[in-house]
């Protein structure tokens, strides 16, 4: 199953076999008051800035998120994208919930976007999976729908179903929808972990696409979150996760030790090659 987002000059695969692509997760809004109050006043220099160091640090997807209450998304978006496509040539995530906003974006985007998301909402996949047809991007399905997040792993898994059978009947293929069983706080709930543990294990093996998941939810309100991070993103791409949302500059090195022990590293190239480089920057950063 592969799924391909590419910028004008570069492609990248998104499968089961090769190695797990990083979407950087940065340009959100979301917790970052320095990010919202650029966006407020229209600037985007903080953006460009993010794009150049998630790639520095080894994003291969950077995801474009402007969501800032105060803020016309229609016009910010596509402003957004242009600014991220001035800076780096990696291909991009376009993050709205705002159909309208992710028309606008992607109508100026040069390639094929990663569009996040479309729901099992009956108005979602009828407004965003028309985008999605029209400028042939691929789209993340989140397996929730106007009821919420389902605390149930087999109910998760229908409105998966539910998405991959409207995105066919729109002639879609499954290889256009990523599917996101919804990562929530450890804290919140014992259950929370095998519920999402359980809904992707009968994901993989029930619909056999390509997954994502926010990483960093994880570890909302609790202490070492890069260390839970980190290890929970082990056990995830162990269990099929093979393009999570992450701040890669924290995480990377997990990932990549991931891929190196799960055989999806050839000769652990990729994890030498990572850590000779951190190595370096080690050796810079002494006194």
């Amino acid at each position: 199953m592969q799924t391909r987002i590419w910028s004008k000059t570069r492609e990248v695969v998104i499968s089961d076999t090769g190695p797990t692509v990083l979407i950087g997760e940065r340009i959100n809004p979301t917790g970052k008051k320095k990010l919202q109050a650029a966006l407020l006043q229209g600037n985007l220099d903080l953006v460009r800035t993010e794009a150049i160091e998630q790639v520095a640090a080894g994003a291969d997807i950077l995801d474009v998120n402007v969501g800032v209450t105060g803020v016309d998304e229609v016009a910010l978006l596509p402003e957004a994208v242009r600014a991220v496509m001035e800076v780096t040539d990696v291909p991009l995530c376009i993050d709205s919930g705002n159909p309208r906003a992710l028309e606008a974006a992607l109508k100026v985007y040069e390639g094929r976007a990663l569009v996040n998301s479309v729901t099992a909402e009956d108005s979602s996949l009828q407004d965003v999976l028309s985008l999605i047809k029209e400028h042939g991007a691929a789209v993340i399905g989140l397996t929730m729908d106007e009821k919420g997040i389902p605390q149930n792993p087999a109910r998760r898994i229908e409105l998966a179903h539910k998405i991959l059978d409207r995105a066919g009947s729109m002639g879609l293929g499954r290889e256009d929808v990523v599917i996101d069983c919804l990562n929530m706080p450890a804290a919140a709930s014992p259950d929370t972990s095998a519920t999402l543990i359980s809904a992707l294990t009968r994901a993989r093996a029930e619909l056999g696409v390509n997954m994502t998941l926010g990483a960093s939810n994880i570890s909302f309100g609790l202490p070492e979150r890069s260390l839970l991070n980190g290890v929970f993103l082990a056990i995830a791409v162990h269990l099929g996760v093979n393009c999570p949302v992450v701040d890669v500059a924290k995480v990377r090195h997990y990932v990549l030790a991931a891929d190196a022990l799960l055989g999806r590293d050839q000769y652990m190239r990729r994890f030498i090659k990572d850590f000779r480089r951190r190595q370096k920057e080690a050796q810079i950063q002494q006194p």
